[in-house]
């Protein structure tokens, strides 16, 4: 079941940053970091950066912080904060869904609605990328799949071409395991746009459906990762 985690959490990556790509005027809600580039291409381009570009990050930042201390809260009673940190993320993927259906789709990304939308998606995304740091430490990021694309080139090279000291077993189940949690990156980008074309907004009612499925995928004495715990 710890294995079929990070599948999901990968497909639930691509979709909720796809949805707010084509949903709310190009928010990056999972990959926050490209905001920064859009909001500096708007300020070249002598545009206006949409609101929810310049409030993303700092609604980042916040969100990953306080998930961090409410951890460690947990751990100096003795308890693990995992658990009730993923049900918050199940939470908020069903309350974008629900403002979206009701009041989307939204014309205005600069609207009341679609930055709370927006920032609520930043925000299930921001807790995602927390828990992945300090319970997923040994499996690679969810929300950012250059690295994990980089590492299946260099082991397709290597069982193409391979050293006499390398280990062609542990390059093939990376692989495998690499390759599954971008499969299912992109299975989540283009369920989201097929989604959006074809029902419209009610295509946000997905994540949250997944958000669950995550939580029945965790271990019942699931603990922070050692490389986590060590930090």
């Amino acid at each position: 079941m710890r294995r079929a985690l990070p599948i999901l959490l990968c497909f639930n990556a691509g979709f909720v940053d796809t949805a707010g790509f084509v949903a709310l005027g190009g928010l990056f809600t999972a990959h926050v970091t490209g905001n920064i580039v859009t909001f500096a291409a708007a300020l070249g381009e002598g545009r206006t950066p949409a609101v929810g570009k310049v409030i993303a990050m700092p609604v980042f930042a916040f969100v990953v912080v306080a998930a961090m201390l409410f951890s460690r809260a947990m751990a100096a009673r003795g308890l693990n904060g995992f658990r009730m940190l993923m049900a918050v993320k199940l939470v908020l993927l069903a309350h974008a869904a629900l403002v979206a259906v009701q009041l989307g789709p939204f014309t205005d990304v600069n609207s009341p609605s679609a930055l709370m939308t927006g920032m609520t998606l930043v925000s299930a995304m921001a807790l995602q990328n927390a828990l992945h740091r300090t319970h997923l430490a040994d499996v690679p990021p969810s929300t950012m799949m250059t690295g994990t694309a980089t590492q299946i080139l260099v082991d397709v090279a290597g069982l193409w071409r391979p050293s006499p000291e390398a280990d062609v077993g542990a390059m093939r189940a990376r692989l495998g395991r690499f390759g599954l949690n971008f499969l299912a990156f992109l299975g989540g980008c283009a369920l989201a746009a097929f989604l959006y074309l074809m029902i419209g907004m009610w295509f946000l009612l997905v994540p949250p459906f997944v958000a669950m499925a995550e939580i029945f995928t965790l271990p019942a004495d699931s603990e922070p990762a050692p490389e986590a715990r060590a930090r």
